[in-house]
């Protein structure tokens, strides 16, 4: 049973997989999964490498068939619609763009293969080139255009036939990181100014994280939780999915009972307090960098800084605890704190912050 927050209702629904399963040989790449998508979602399937995604987004755009399962658009069978006849355009991540091609002709060729007439044609390229801020770029070769200018070529090609679904395929993957971080936001315009669905697909948390109105995390071929990014952060359902998006501290221990207090002991004479239910025996417990505060005085835990990083608007530590546990992860966030390298300090838990596994 996938881990789906606030699953849509019928009339929302564009995407369906149902109990969907793709095999290579003796390789099971897709395991049985299930998820809908919203109709003008976006919606992010994430993963590490080899996870499934990509097979994923393969059996929605029909270049591959699901073992079993089926995959729905629009409420209809897929089954054996091949990925011309389907309602979708794919993104890919190398954006083959036409080089003997002007800017204008890539965008339109899909409408020329489709038999749209020259005016309608042009009409729309111009309407499409607008949208990604490429107007009066008609004209110009792809070949002179910076990376970003040529991502947006491309999502104007796939946009302009107006598809229900755009598939992105990791399209942000080549470019520069603030390159990166520019398209994030330009990608989020183009969506918030159409009325499709995108389903996009990566293994880059930040991009996940900035972009999607829903998150489905991936693993081995599973969908280890869906949710919006503010609960999959927060309140992941696995240990995997806290340990992969974002940066989490993961600490092994006991849930004990100590004079009518439940309490977590890690490490050697060591722990923090619990809310009164939930687990008991051994646990493993997640802890985000943000989630400790250096203090002067009792704490929960208490350890050495041995690095310290300044990252403008945070500073970042690594401290050494006393309690024979890994290195603890700190960020804190704004004006710095006067704990440098080599001192000692103690570490408060933010109430409610930890997720016990």
């Amino acid at each position: 049973m996938t881990a789906q927050s606030e699953p849509p209702s019928a009339a929302e629904t564009l995407v369906e997989l149902d109990d969907v399963r793709k095999e290579f040989g003796d390789v099971t790449a897709v395991k049985d999964i299930d998820f809908s998508v919203r109709r003008g979602e976006f919606f992010t399937l994430v993963g590490p490498s080899g996870c499934g995604k990509t097979t994923t987004l393969r059996m929605i755009s029909g270049f591959e068939q699901p073992t079993s399962g089926e995959v729905r658009i629009g409420g209809r069978s897929m089954t054996a619609v091949p990925p011309e006849a389907r309602d979708t355009n794919l993104v890919f991540q190398h954006l083959s763009l036409f080089p003997h091609m002007t800017v204008g002709e890539n965008v339109g060729y899909g409408l020329k293969k489709a038999g749209v007439e020259a005016s309608e044609r042009e009409r729309r390229i111009a309407e499409y080139l607008e949208l990604v801020d490429l107007e009066g770029f008609a004209d110009r070769n792809p070949g002179d255009l910076s990376g970003g200018q040529q991502q947006r070529v491309a999502l104007a090609r796939a946009l302009v036939n107006e598809p229900s679904v755009l598939l992105l395929d990791e399209p942000l993957s080549s470019l520069d990181r603030k390159l990166r971080k520019q398209m994030q936001v330009e990608l989020r315009k183009i969506h918030e100014r159409t009325e499709g669905s995108f389903f996009y697909v990566t293994h880059d948390q930040e991009v996940a994280m900035t972009l999607s109105d829903r998150i489905a995390v991936m693993n081995e071929g599973r969908i280890e939780q869906i949710g919006p990014p503010e609960k999959i952060y927060r309140e992941p359902a696995t240990e995997f999915v806290a340990d992969f998006i974002g940066d989490t501290n993961l600490f092994d221990g006991e849930v004990v009972d100590r004079h009518g207090r439940r309490r977590v002991e890690v490490g050697c004479q060591a722990g923090f307090t619990l809310p009164a239910d939930g687990h008991t025996g051994d646990v493993t417990v997640s802890i985000r960098p943000e989630d400790f505060e250096l203090e002067d005085g009792d704490g929960d835990l208490r350890g050495t800084v041995v690095e310290r990083y300044f990252q403008g608007d945070q500073t970042s530590y690594v401290v050494d605890a006393d309690a024979d546990l890994d290195d603890i992860q700190v960020v804190v966030q704004g004006r710095d704190t006067s704990v440098d390298t080599g001192e000692s300090t103690d570490l408060r838990i933010v109430e409610g912050a930890p997720v016990v596994f």
